[in-house]
């Protein structure tokens, strides 16, 4: 079974494929040059004219037959990676879908639960109100969720709503953080705020919100931490201002690395579920930061070591 598998993997069909067109050519041009060298032979023996057998033009043809060879080459290789892109996204969209599911089932059994609760049994003021308390946070959980996905749509169709403003940005990233204070719990988020040098820059504030609200709630789903932690720092370089969210939480190895910002991308194994999340926020805050003429980038020293998201920005005169 494995060996059938093996001889209808798309990368052994690819080498098969050029191994077959290749090895065409080298037969054709080896018996073609055979060909002429027996004419050529006979012309000689015979005293014949040579412009009846052999044509000035032979090599010109060679020539044109390789590079249209190579041009089909290229078009195998294009469409074996278009292909392969193709079956990649169409897993990552399994994977997502699979999760997606999972994280909207979870409060809508734990809602239904507490309303049957609710139903069949009189409760306590304290526990009513403990009851509801579990009530709201799963309503969050899920408008979060489905918030993530009218916002993915409304970025990738570039009809995000919202003005640029010149904003003060370690203030905005400060006050923000404190208003929401709620949405972070048991989250120890320190703000160090630069001295005597204000950063101010073009921003879609509903937007920029919504970057940090990714970051942040990445770096508290990943994180093991009893209290998870996460420094917000401020540097500039040259013409850069770099944002650095430095956190505490399980860390990503290298290889990870470049693929967290990848649409549907989860850390962890599909098929054994352990990926978390919906795949979309660091996807989400990168494009936001190209919005905002910026990048994000990654940090970690490894496993369980944390790691560092870094917003890097253009400042302007």
């Amino acid at each position: 079974m494995n060996r059938t598998k093996w001889l209808i993997h798309p990368v052994f069909i690819l080498i098969i494929s050029i191994l077959a067109l290749v090895t065409s050519l080298f037969l054709y041009i080896y018996w073609y040059i055979e060909i002429s060298s027996g004419l050529k032979s006979i012309v000689t023996r015979f005293n014949l004219d040579t412009g009846q057998f052999l044509t000035s033009h032979t090599w010109f043809v060679i020539m044109v037959l390789t590079l249209l060879v190579g041009v089909i080459i290229m078009g195998i290789f294009i469409i074996f990676v278009y292909n392969l892109k193709t079956l990649r996204l169409y897993r990552l969209q399994h994977n997502f879908i699979n999760n997606f599911t999972h994280e909207l089932k979870t409060p809508v059994t734990s809602l239904k639960l507490y309303l049957e609760t609710f139903l069949k049994h009189e409760l306590s003021r304290e526990n009513q109100l403990k009851y509801i308390q579990y009530m709201l946070s799963d309503t969050g959980r899920l408008s979060e969720d489905i918030n993530r996905i009218l916002n993915l749509a409304q970025i990738e169709s570039k009809r995000h709503a919202g003005e640029y403003v010149f904003q003060n940005l370690p203030e905005t990233i400060e006050n923000f953080y404190r208003k929401n204070s709620h949405l972070f719990r048991n989250c120890d988020i320190q703000v160090h705020l630069p001295k005597n040098e204000p950063y101010f820059y073009l921003i879609i504030p509903p937007m920029f919100e919504m970057l940090l609200t990714n970051l942040v709630t990445n770096a508290i789903k990943y994180n093991k931490a009893a209290v998870p932690r996460i420094d917000i720092t401020f540097e500039k370089q040259k013409k850069k201002l770099i944002i650095r969210f430095k956190d505490n939480g399980i860390g990503i190895d290298k290889p990870e690395l470049k693929k967290i910002f990848k649409k549907f991308y989860q850390v962890g194994r599909a098929d054994d579920m352990s990926a978390k999340g919906s795949g979309l926020g660091l996807y989400l805050a990168d494009h936001i930061a190209k919005i905002h003429k910026g990048k994000i980038t990654a940090e970690s020293a490894g496993s369980d070591k944390g790691s560092v998201f870094n917003l890097i920005l253009p400042l302007r005169s």
